[in-house]
């Protein structure tokens, strides 16, 4: 990589461990971000490594704190959601998938900032629901490491606590990750010189993971969630924005 690409990547870097210490939409735009110096395909499959690196502190540091129906309703779908992006990654446009990933987000962070207080009330986790935005959360993961705009559809109103929707997010998307290196290694994805350049940027995502956790240890309920609500919108306008 050249001087604008190792920039990019420490700072794409730094935002995946932000994402795994808490504060999921941080790390969304990671891929956007290293592709302004080299293809969204060897952006994606460099910080893939690095996603896996920093889900093993998230997973140490909320070992604790998630929501296992939340996650047995997401799970099943998510795999599937994968499988299909493996299936049909030679046919798909992953900007195209950001697209319809951005309308979807923008369309509920809208949603999310005019209800009032009243229309705000947890919703229970429903398997019927989470197999959707499962499916949908998996397979724009797999295509362009988008998921975590459709799942927070489904997981911001189940109005969990700051660190249970940190908890729950980073395993969900651990797990999702973990089941991603084997069709990326077969898609060739995942070369010695990825793996090497990955490994440089592992320094800033494993300080990323502890200054999310450190800040979402200090945010009340109503910041958290208006903050993700408003991360979520403008990750979903430069989505819209990179697919149109």
């Amino acid at each position: 990589m050249d001087l604008l690409g190792w920039v990019l990547g420490v700072i794409a870097a730094f935002s995946v461990g932000m994402a795994k210490g808490g504060l999921s939409m941080v790390g969304t735009i990671s891929v956007p971000r290293m592709a302004l110096a080299m293809s969204p395909v060897q952006a994606a499959g460099i910080l893939l490594p690095v996603y896996i690196v920093s889900d093993i502190g998230g997973l140490i540091a909320f070992r604790r704190d998630f929501d296992r129906r939340a996650l047995r309703t997401l799970l099943p779908g998510a795999i599937a959601g994968i499988l299909l992006g493996w299936a049909t990654a030679r046919y798909v446009d992953d900007r195209q998938v950001g697209l319809v990933v951005g309308v979807i987000g923008l369309v509920f962070a809208l949603n999310a900032l005019l209800r009032t207080a009243s229309d705000a009330r947890a919703r229970l986790p429903d398997p019927a629901r989470g197999s959707f935005w499962g499916v949908v959360s998996g397979f724009t993961s797999f295509v362009s490491h988008s998921g975590a705009a459709p799942y927070q559809v489904y997981a911001q109103p189940l109005r969990m606590s700051p660190m249970i929707y940190a908890g729950t997010t980073t395993i969900f998307f651990a797990i999702c990750n973990g089941v991603k290196l084997v069709p990326y290694a077969l898609l060739g994805q995942l070369s010695a010189h990825n793996l090497v350049l990955a490994a440089a940027l592992m320094i800033p995502a494993i300080a990323g993971v502890l200054t999310g956790l450190w800040l979402v240890r200090r945010m009340s309920p109503g910041v958290f969630y208006g903050f993700i609500t408003w991360a979520l919108m403008v990750v979903s306008a430069k989505l819209i924005w990179d697919g149109v």
